[in-house]
């Protein structure tokens, strides 16, 4: 029997909490403090502060091999295919697990499955409160045809912490009814799965609630899957990234009038505080980034009465040499009004533009991971240039020409189209730090979202082994990336009669003309690749943020790691 506890903290990673220890040097000690009485000044808008008084919880998965009809506890959740229903001629299961609890039940689960029309199809469940059994309720959830990838085994989890919820259950534990079909090694990624999509699907974001319940599951065994330290590793590991998925999702979750740009810079201060053994923090000021000539992040960031503020972390490993060098760059537009190219009308979506930081979340959730698991051999600098992009008579306008730190000019025809700004000079910061490899993530254009819908992120980039690296990421994270084209010749559209390009092409092709921007931005030395992640930062029916790009980042540094 193996068990792991996994805990995540909602209150851990909020923001402005009171009493907050640093124990790394004096001048992050002195930075932090700064930021701190800014950002807590210019927050009291609204007189909004996220709750700190939430209890964090705990769940224990333990491993277990065991006969399922012994388990004892709340709640037995059962994933079936549409394939493990199949019946014989007395209509009794094939599927030797659910005919052992059938046979137990006395032939109810059975019954109970015709009766609810329960077919296996993915999104389906029927849960029973039963006698006769240790559980004192059995579900069976779907699966849909078949089941084998990560995105699949992360649903059957959500679902699973679903059903617990729904049922107040204290404990769980889950199985798949065909396991014979899984190898070793699928095994131990489908157990990762499945946790991390019940720590996920356990977790609600209620600090902004005047009134919030504590979901009561503390625990869950994992039956079928064996045990050992291989699966003990696999299952902290779910809990590390599902910790950074969190911390991204609070930070995408919080309004603009609580997360500024300072307070941005305050919480990836704190993730340097907190993993002092393996990250520093520098955070410029916007004197010191005009040093830099970040003429280009500094114009989006002008009008706002919020100061922009430049985050860099950087890991290095506790250990031996470093190997490779990457860079995470992040666009942190913590609020977007559009600028003087103001978004109006239906689907501009304005009320929503706290998610335009969702890159820089993905970044930052991924350093918290990381900070956890402490991989060796790799250098991982995490980048954001964080600043609002707001409307004032100090604010850019459109046609204004801007002068980036690589000394390219840009003629704004879009004030809408800031992102990509700041993410230049962003780019140049990143390349300079002597990275061979560079991702960046953004909620960069609608057109990517029109292109490839609101689950999956496009990606662009013109290095074929830089894209088979992080789309291999993606499938085992279980996060949808597809590769677009980087077409050369739009680049046309870019071009300005009177600066060295403009920030905006024309309308078709819209995320390539973005991308093709951002490569003005990058040595041609570093292999650079472009996420754009408009559609899936956000869920709309949950009408919250997802942490999307955190795992798969998490996967791909690694993979990269010695």
């Amino acid at each position: 029997m193996s068990t792991i506890l996994v805990s995540f903290s909602p209150s851990s990673s909020s923001l402005f909490l009171t009493s907050l220890s640093f124990t790394s040097s004096f001048p992050l000690r002195c930075l932090t403090r700064n930021l701190m009485s800014h950002s807590l000044a210019r927050n009291t808008l609204g007189l909004t502060h996220p709750s700190s008084t939430i209890q964090s919880p705990k769940i224990s998965f333990t491993a277990k091999d065991i006969d399922v009809t012994e388990w004892k506890g709340d709640i037995l959740a059962v994933g079936v295919t549409e394939k493990d229903l199949t019946r014989d001629s007395n209509s009794k299961f094939e599927n030797s697990i659910l005919k052992k609890l059938d046979s137990k039940l006395g032939g109810l689960l059975a019954e109970a499955s015709s009766e609810e029309d329960f077919s296996g199809k993915v999104g389906q469940s029927t849960v029973l409160r039963i006698a006769g059994l240790g559980s004192k309720r059995v579900g069976l959830i779907g699966l849909g045809q078949s089941a084998s990838t990560p995105a699949a085994f992360k649903g059957f989890g959500e679902a699973v912490a679903a059903a617990a919820k729904s049922a107040q259950a204290s404990n769980a534990a889950v199985v798949l009814a065909s396991l014979e079909g899984l190898s070793a090694q699928s095994k131990l990624s489908s157990a990762y799965a499945i946790a991390s999509g019940a720590v996920l699907g356990l977790f609600e974001d209620n600090r902004y609630k005047s009134e919030s319940k504590k979901p009561a599951l503390s625990s869950i065994d994992i039956i079928g899957f064996g045990t050992g330290p291989e699966l003990e590793k696999k299952l902290k590991y779910a809990g590390d990234v599902s910790s950074g998925i969190i911390f991204g999702r609070e930070l995408v979750n919080s309004p603009a009038n609580v997360l500024t740009p300072g307070a941005l810079a305050e919480e990836a201060s704190k993730i340097a505080s907190t993993y002092n053994d393996v990250f520093t923090a520098t955070i410029l000021n916007a004197e010191q980034c005009k040093e830099l000539k970040m003429g280009s992040y500094l114009g989006v960031a002008a009008a706002s009465a919020n100061p922009p503020h430049f985050i860099h972390l950087r890991y290095k490993p506790p250990s031996g040499p470093v190997n490779v060098k990457l860079a995470l760059v992040g666009k942190g537009l913590t609020f977007d009004s559009g600028g003087y190219n103001i978004k109006t009308g239906p689907g501009c979506s304005i009320e929503l533009m706290k998610f335009d930081m969702g890159g820089s979340a993905a970044v930052f959730g991924a350093a918290k991971a990381l900070g956890q698991i402490k991989p060796l051999g790799v250098e991982v600098h995490f980048i954001v240039a964080a600043c609002e992009n707001m409307i004032s008579g100090t604010g850019m306008r459109p046609g204004d020409i801007l002068t980036a730190s690589n000394g390219k000019t840009i003629e704004v025809n879009n004030t809408d189209a800031e992102g990509r700004l700041t993410l230049a000079d962003a780019l140049v910061y990143a390349c300079n730090q002597g990275v061979e490899k560079v991702v960046d993530l953004a909620t960069l254009t609608g057109a990517c979202v029109v292109a490839l819908g609101p689950s999956i992120a496009g990606v662009f980039t013109p290095s074929d082994d830089l894209a088979k690296e992080v789309l291999e990421a993606s499938e085992l994270s279980g996060e949808k990336l597809w590769r677009m084209p980087l077409e050369e010749s739009y680049w046309e559209s870019m071009k300005s009669g009177v600066a060295d390009m403009l920030n905006t092409g024309g309308r078709q092709g819209g995320a390539i003309g973005a991308a093709l921007f951002l490569k003005q931005f990058v040595d041609e030395k570093v292999q650079w690749l472009h996420i754009d992640m408009a559609g899936p930062v956000w869920n709309e029916k949950k009408r919250s943020a997802t942490g999307f790009g955190i795992a798969t980042l998490v996967e791909w540094v690694l993979k990269n790691a010695s």
